[in-house]
């Protein structure tokens, strides 16, 4: 099961030339998940991804720079004929949000559903789930975690075999748990199956200071995206706006153990190697992506995870449509 996070917009509250505002898409098999909205989103993906029916957003927080992306996209949905619902959580906030933003998007051909979330009341889905944390900013915020179930362990083909089952469908009743009957009696799944093998985490904290709640959310994630949206010299700044330096976001990573750390949230008076370089002083496993960079995440067992910058990625696409 592929499961990948792509940057959309990874600046600040202000644009640059090289930096949309914040949006990240997490796909996970068929499904596509989108995290914060800012303005030029849709534009984002269509220069990316493509603008996929998305049937899931969810916004940390109730900030311009993390929602204005939202009547232009939803618009366009219902321009595009679209019939699926779509689904948008966030904090306590979003319903008046959408009442405010009701006159511009008018009436929609689809179904709209807003669901305010209380603090780790998670969002169940096929093989994971993504459960809401408050974080501490100006205004009520959320980070999200992305966690997948375990899977089983590894089914050991030989020595079901020794304990009388055939191949067949007895094989998959094992996997998924059921005894089975075998030449030699009953056979149940601990005897033929390995230690369970742990999914994997995605934490993405949104707008935020520090705070002890991210780290226990991170604790050992394969991925932890946290704001940086200042460096150690402007640390007051940061504290008196509710932010993170990239020094203050490494620590915890650090403490979390978490196995890559992606920083965000760059405001437009960095360029980000400066960033990365304060965070890699303190946790080595850092990047700064740009827009369009890619995070993929096989599953543990498997390797670690991989930083796939855009260059790289449109030189991929461009060999496949050219070979095709």
């Amino acid at each position: 099961m592929d499961l990948d996070v792509l940057f959309l917009g990874t600046a600040g509250s202000l644009p640059s030339a090289r930096r949309g505002l914040p949006a990240t898409l997490v796909r996970r098999g068929g499904d596509a998940l989108l995290f914060d909205c800012g303005e030029g989103t849709q534009r984002q993906l269509l220069r990316s991804s493509g603008l996929v029916d998305l049937e899931h957003i969810f916004l940390t927080h109730m900030h311009a720079d993390h929602v204005l992306g939202l009547p232009g996209m939803v618009k366009t949905f219902g321009l595009r004929g679209r019939e699926l619902p779509l689904s948008v959580y966030g904090p306590p906030g979003l319903k008046t949000l959408f009442q405010l933003l009701r006159p511009l998007i008018g009436r929609m051909p689809y179904e709209l559903r807003l669901r305010e979330l209380e603090p780790n009341e998670p969002v169940a889905y096929d093989g994971y789930l993504v459960a809401p944390f408050a974080v501490e900013h100006r205004v009520p915020a959320y980070g999200y975690a992305l966690v997948e179930r375990d899977r089983p362990g590894r089914f050991d083909e030989a020595r079901a075999r020794e304990l009388g089952v055939a191949p067949g469908p007895d094989f998959g009743r094992l996997q998924r748990g059921e005894p089975v009957e075998g030449r030699l009696g009953e056979v149940r799944p601990e005897q033929v199956l390995g230690a369970a093998r742990r999914g994997r985490k995605v934490v993405l904290t949104g707008d935020t200071r520090p705070a002890e709640v991210t780290r226990a959310m991170a604790h050992e994630a394969d991925l932890l995206v946290h704001e940086a949206t200042f460096s150690g010299d402007d640390a007051a700044r940061a504290r008196e706006t509710s932010h993170s330096t990239a020094a203050e976001a490494a620590e915890l990573a650090a403490a979390a153990r978490v196995a890559l750390l992606a920083l965000t949230h760059v405001s437009p008076r960095y360029g980000g190697s400066e960033l990365r370089d304060e965070a890699r002083a303190i946790f080595e496993r850092t990047i700064v992506p740009r827009d369009f960079d890619r995070v993929e995440l096989p599953f543990p067992e498997r390797g670690e995870p991989v930083h796939r910058r855009r260059e790289e990625l449109a030189a991929a696409r461009g060999g496949r449509e050219h070979a095709g």
